[in-house]
């Protein structure tokens, strides 16, 4: 009996050491990251700009695969199910702590079965309607949605997603009442809003800019908590009148539950490094996205606070999934 003790306690000793041994040489192959949306939204390329210079620190390709569906949680479930060995990360934004309110018989838990490793930025959505619309301020499409009650309505990539939940909380923070018109993508949620078919749309800087600079669309205003860099004249929400209807968008790395703190720790470093690049800063920064360094801890905390508001948000609005 002693004998078998004294040899399941070094088995013991030898698996706790083998750990960090095994973290210490990890990556020793190509890393896979799921984005569980289609390739072209902000969701997708911002971890692409950021994963190229990853890549090249670790010295593995850190390669990009798409997994969408039932919004984004087709291809979260499918890295809530890898092994927990670092080599597989989740690629994803704000989407993922609303999930929870909007699907409750969920195959995961967005905190429990993930670790999340490091924010890759934040950046604010702009409040854009059409130049036909003749609304050229916040107070000025307030109005008129007050003068007419349900007559105006909005456009949105879906039940749910940032874009829709940005409009709802503006709506309820404006106390005003419109219709929420859903699409399948930002291109068409944004034309629908170039055209005049909609009344209004918050879009990601990265997608409406371009629109904006060409006079194609009118930006009415940000919804983070100060004006965005690459939009300095356009004011926030606040700014023009309606508190409490910040909601901007974030992305972040995430890797399954009981993947090494060693592995999560370096994963971490490595990609707040790739941040710091002067190609990647220069990059984000272009498309609206701004830092947000955080520890994994402080990431885990400021995710678990998401879960909450989006809940909160979600019963507020009485939203349904499609």
């Amino acid at each position: 009996m002693k004998r078998l003790h004294r040899a399941i306690l070094v088995i013991a000793y030898l698996a706790g050491a083998a750990q960090p041994a095994a973290a210490q040489s990890w990556p020793t192959r190509p890393l896979r990251a799921i984005v569980p949306v289609n390739a072209g939204s902000s969701t997708d390329i911002v971890p692409r700009v950021v994963f190229e210079q990853l890549g090249m620190q670790l010295g593995q390709a850190v390669v990009v695969e798409n997994r969408a569906g039932a919004g984004g949680t087709i291809g979260v479930a499918q890295v809530a199910r890898a092994l927990p060995d670092g080599y597989t990360l989740l690629a994803h934004g704000s989407a993922h702590t609303i999930a929870p309110a909007l699907y409750p018989n969920l195959s995961y838990d967005p905190v429990r079965d993930f670790v999340a490793v490091v924010p890759l930025g934040v950046t604010p959505s702009v409040l854009v309607v059409a130049p036909s619309k003749r609304y050229r301020t916040v107070a000025d499409l307030v109005a008129d949605a007050k003068a007419r009650p349900g007559a105006l309505n909005f456009s949105s990539v879906g039940i749910g997603s940032a874009t829709h939940l940005s409009a709802e909380r503006f709506r309820l923070s404006a106390d005003i009442t419109a219709v929420h018109v859903p699409f399948k993508g930002g291109a068409e949620a944004m034309s629908e809003a170039m055209a005049g078919r909609v009344d209004f749309f918050f879009g990601p800087i990265a997608l409406v800019l371009p629109q904006i600079r060409e006079g194609k669309l009118v930006a009415l205003a940000v919804n983070g908590s100060r004006r965005a860099p690459v939009l300095p004249d356009v004011p926030t929400l606040n700014e023009a009148g309606v508190a409490n209807a910040e909601y901007p968008i974030w992305f972040g790395v995430f890797v399954p539950a009981r993947t090494p703190s060693e592995v999560v720790d370096r994963l971490n470093r490595e990609t707040l490094q790739a941040l710091q690049s002067p190609k990647v800063r220069e990059s984000l920064l272009s498309l609206g996205v701004e830092p947000m360094p955080m520890t994994p801890a402080q990431f885990e905390a400021y995710v678990r606070k998401e879960v909450e508001i989006n809940a909160a948000l979600v019963q507020a609005t009485g939203l349904k999934p499609e």
